[in-house]
Parts: C-alpha cells; structure tokens; sequence
C-alpha cells in the first residue's frame, strides 16, 4: 500500500533522528551528554502539581474547546507584564505551542501560499508547513551577525504574490538571539505594507539574558494582523503537559482558529489545571531560572572559544546556540561522535544544523547545542566535544 506524497514528504526530526545511535552507544556502556534537545531539567514547579493534586472531580471530562476561563483569565494579567492588553476572547489554549503554529499556518493560508521564516529556524517548522500544505521561504540570517535580521531590501525580494505571513521566534529557537525593537518594527512596517500576517513564536519569553524582549502584541498597531504562539514547556519546564496558547487581538481569525479548535475537542484538562497553579510563581522564580541559565550559557561560550576555527556570537535569549565548527558535514560529525569516539568513558550528543535551514547545503559546518544541562555537566560535554573536533578532524578530514 502507498502512503501519502505529504507523509512521504515531511522530513525526520534533525533533532531526534540520530537518537537510535545515542541508544547503542549506551547499550555498549558509553555516557551520553544530551545537548541535541532542549529538554530543561528545572524542577517543575510544586504549585503546579499541587493544583493537579486537588481536583476531586470524578469524571475528567471535556472542557471549553478555547481553554478553561480561568486560565484564559490568568493569561491575560501574565501577559500585562509584557504590556501586552489582551481579554480571554483574545486567547485560545492549545495542545502546545505546535498546535498554535499549525493553527495559525492553517487559518492565514492556503495550500501552496508562501510563509517568509529567517533560517536557521526551528526545524518543525518544516513538519507544520508539510501539514497545512505551505511553502516556507527562507531568509538567511548569519551567525557573524549573531542571526540578526538582514536589511529591509533583502526580505522585501523574498515576498510573491503567495507571500501571506512572516514567521519567526524571540528569543530564536535554535540561535538564541533577540530580535530588537527596531528589528520588530521593521517586520511590522513589511507586514503592513505588504499586507502580511505576522506569526510570533515567543515561547522562551523569559529567558532573556542581555536586553529587553518585546512582544510583537505590545506594539502599536499589530490588532488585525499579529499572532502569538506560547507555551508553558519551556517556561515551566513542563514539556509534557502539552499546554500552549495562540493569542491574537483579531475577531475574524480567532473566530477561524476556534473552528479548527472545535475539530480537536478540547486541549488536555487536568494539564490546564496544573498550568493554572503555575501561574502563581512569584517573580523570583523566572529570574533565578534566568540566572541559572545564563551560567549555563557562560560555561558552553567559554569552552567554545577554546576550539581553533568555531564561532558563535553571544545569544542573548532561549537556551539554544548555533556554533560554526571547523568540521566538513555535521550530521556525519554528529553521528560519528556516538557510534565513533568516545572520552573518558563519554561522548556528546549535538544536533546537526542542517535540519535548521530551508536553503540546501546551508549549516553544513554548524551544530545546534542546547544548554540544558547542569553547569558541571555542561562542562564536561563541551570538553568532550572538543576533544571530539580534535579527534575528528584528523581521522575523518586528515587535518
């Protein structure tokens, strides 16, 4: 029997398809360090599993197809902080911030339409794309630049007559820079002048580490054409709760998002209800995570620039980097540090950052690091890795 040409299509995660050589190589006894996926390991908050921990209901039922109220509710005095004025009506709480996207690509365009996204981007972008049936157009961004946006001249010959959205996060998953005002201004003024949506993905809202994050939402003017994709993942360190939200100060397209939210039922109840106990964090919880973050991020930026040839401009937000090492191919660089080599008992898992880009043969030379694990852990995978671009460059490339 033949499948789909869309299921066909949608390309295997970068992230997660060299997973299976990580697997052998601790069945053979080898450590494996996991910088591949942006997994946090920050405790989850008590107030979280506190609220789950109360419900008595003895039917879990399904709830509101746009989200419990209440939650709803405690968004919008989240969002406030950002100077970001939304009304429950504004939100509609998602099976996580992929469902958001996927929504939002569904209700702004029509198969084979066009969606501008600076590259390197978060590779399931491309999976999200495969499913609404939308071509994504690359915009290249590069890391001499810190990923920052390029001139106003060079997106503008992007956009076709098919063009109906830019779509981009900030902070960047997987480059880790923040977008400045002036930056988010520029795509507003594209938008406006080209008649464009705007699909925000700010998910690692509070992991800013030098600057200011500004919502697309906060600035002036961005009611009929901005949507916001979140999640409490990241935020919460609650990957598996599987709770995001698509936000959007638009009647019309809210109307639109709750018919594709009605075909789904409902998003997960009892996650909703933890996400609302979460919400009562105080204030020092997102700065100690910050900070904590941060060393993290110190730690991988000071082995980096202890290898010959690598660069990687200082992210500014996120937990993610995109380093230029002087490696040929990345994915056999990736898959050679598991089924290959090993230090001290141990090896590092990176991702290859090919699977980043639209443009092919872009990232050959780049890996993605997540630096999700513990400063002493860090540090020991990143002297793994260097020993690893050491050892690889004269067994595999004869330098």
């Amino acid at each position: 029997m033949k499948i789909s040409n869309r299921a066909a299509q949608i390309p295997a995660s970068p992230i997660r398809k060299l997973i299976p050589f990580a697997d052998q190589a601790k069945a053979k006894g080898t450590k494996v360090y996991h910088l591949n996926i942006g997994q946090p390991d920050i405790v989850t908050p008590e107030s979280m599993w506190n609220s789950i921990k109360k419900v008595e209901s003895k039917v879990l039922a399904y709830g509101p197809s746009n989200g419990l109220l209440e939650f709803r509710m405690g968004l919008t005095h989240y969002y406030a902080k950002y100077q970001v004025d939304v009304t429950p009506d504004d939100i509609i709480i998602t099976t996580g911030g992929s469902e958001a996207l996927l929504f939002a690509m569904l209700t702004t365009c029509d198969p084979g339409d066009e969606i501008i996204v600076p590259e390197p981007y978060y590779a399931n972008y491309n999976g999200f794309a495969n499913l609404a049936q939308v071509e994504i157009t690359p915009l290249t961004t590069y890391a001499t630049e810190g990923f920052h946006l390029p001139p106003k001249e060079d997106i503008v010959k992007l956009i076709t007559p098919k063009t109906k959205a830019l779509l981009f996060s900030n902070p960047s998953n997987p480059t880790g820079v923040v977008y400045t005002l002036a930056e988010l201004t520029l795509l507003l003024e594209i938008a406006e002048e080209y008649d464009l949506y705007i699909i925000a993905d700010e998910v690692y809202r509070e992991f800013i580490y030098e600057g200011e994050l500004h919502s697309m939402l906060s600035l002036p003017n961005t009611a009929d054409r901005v949507i916001v994709a979140d999640s409490i993942s990241k935020r919460y360190s609650a990957c598996g709760a599987r709770i995001g939200a698509l936000v959007c100060k638009n009647p019309d397209l809210i109307a639109a998002v709750m018919k594709y939210a009605q075909a789904r039922l409902c998003p997960p109840t009892l996650e909703q209800i933890g996400a609302i106990g979460a919400l009562s964090v105080p204030d020092t919880y997102y700065s100690d995570i910050v900070d904590e973050y941060r060393k993290r991020r110190d730690t991988v930026l000071s082995s980096i620039a202890q290898i010959d040839g690598a660069i990687c401009k200082v992210p500014q937000g996120a937990f993610y980097c995109i380093v230029n090492l002087p490696i040929d191919d990345c994915e056999k660089f990736a898959k050679w540090m598991l089924t290959d080599f090993q230090f001290e008992g141990a090896t590092t898992m990176v991702a290859p950052a090919t699977g980043f880009y639209g443009t092919e043969g872009s990232g050959l030379d780049e890996v993605r690091i997540a630096y999700v694990l513990k400063s002493e852990n860090l540090a020991i995978a990143m002297r793994i890795l260097r020993a690893g671009v050491l050892e690889y460059r004269k067994t595999c490339m004869n330098v």
